[in-house]
């Protein structure tokens, strides 16, 4: 799943609830780093064998595994 906050960052709860567990966020490619977006996953996605995210990884080019929160516009965290 995929969620996706453009106008308003969610809160750490808020981001913690839809990845289901702590968040870090994930090094884009580098043709993707031009400070538009942010993506949160879960830290321990790997670890806890969550589910391949099979449009994201699509997506970002890289296994991501979970839900993930993408931050756009004034949802960026600072």
């Amino acid at each position: 799943m995929i969620h996706t906050f453009e106008n308003k960052e969610p809160t750490l709860e808020e981001a913690q609830e839809l990845v289901g567990g702590y968040v870090t966020l994930l090094p884009l490619p580098p043709h993707m780093q031009n400070g538009e977006m942010q993506v949160l996953v879960n830290e321990e996605g790997l670890l806890k064998g969550l589910p391949l995210n099979e449009k994201a990884s699509q997506m970002f080019q890289q296994k991501i595994v979970g839900s993930v929160v993408i931050l756009k516009g004034k949802a960026r965290w600072t």
